[in-house]
């Protein structure tokens, strides 16, 4: 596909999860990052200790090798988090000009559309694309079923190294694999999988295309991805 020839150059990325490990061999330094505690405090401890964060940032480096990611650390104990946490960090990420916010966490209840999409919208009026899974283990998901968000569909019939545009309840939506980048001497089906990864690698594929067409909507952006593949369909 005509993107593989970028890289991600020049796009910043912001990954809200667990954190990263700058100096693991998958990520290779970060540009900076920040934690947001339980108490709604900011620090600059975003070193990953649950390991989600860096495979997420590790899929999406193996995708979009030269972007620039920018670590937000909100999973402390356990992958889970509360709707102020969440909302704080995709401000701090438009605030701190991500081209794309990698989510790949959300929830299905509904009683957080609202304030999700305010903070959705207050990133797209910085330049910012979130982009998050639309659905998951059959359940619509939030905020990947909102207006201006780049929308996931978990799809294990794609390749690691390539992705479908579909048509999802009348949306345009990337299907990507749901596996992460391979470790040497672990077998696939031990590592770590699902629809995160799907998220980090669709947010991959994102950063290339952004590279090609810089500063595109969100619906300039899924023409530029669209026009790299020939795997469409629709569902």
């Amino acid at each position: 596909m005509y993107l593989e020839q970028h890289t991600g150059r020049g796009v910043r990325i912001a990954v809200i999860d667990s954190g990263v490990h700058a100096t693991h061999p998958h990520i290779g330094g970060v540009s900076g990052g920040v934690a947001i505690r339980e108490d709604g405090s900011l620090d600059d401890d975003f070193v990953d200790r649950l390991g989600h964060g860096t495979a997420v940032t590790a899929a999406i480096h193996e995708k979009a090798r030269d972007a620039e990611i920018v670590a937000l650390k909100v999973f402390w104990r356990t992958l889970a988090t509360d709707i102020s946490t969440l909302v704080r960090a995709i401000d701090e990420a438009s605030v701190r000009h991500a081209a794309l916010v990698n989510l790949s966490l959300g929830t299905a209840d509904l009683r957080h559309r609202d304030m999700l999409q305010a903070a959705v919208d207050r990133a797209r009026s910085r330049g910012s694309i979130v982009v998050s899974a639309t659905e998951s283990d059959g359940a619509d998901w939030l905020p990947g079923g909102l207006d201006e968000v780049l929308p996931v569909q978990l799809d294990w019939t794609c390749e690691r190294d390539g992705y479908r545009i579909i048509e999802r309840r009348g949306r345009r939506t990337i299907a990507a694999s749901g596996y992460p980048r391979d470790i040497p001497g672990v077998p696939r089906e031990r590592n770590l999988k699902g629809v995160s990864f799907a998220v980090a690698n669709a947010t991959g594929f994102a950063a290339r295309a952004l590279e090609r067409s810089s500063g595109a909507t969100l619906s300039a952006l899924l023409d530029v991805l669209a026009a790299g593949t020939t795997q469409a369909a629709a569902v």
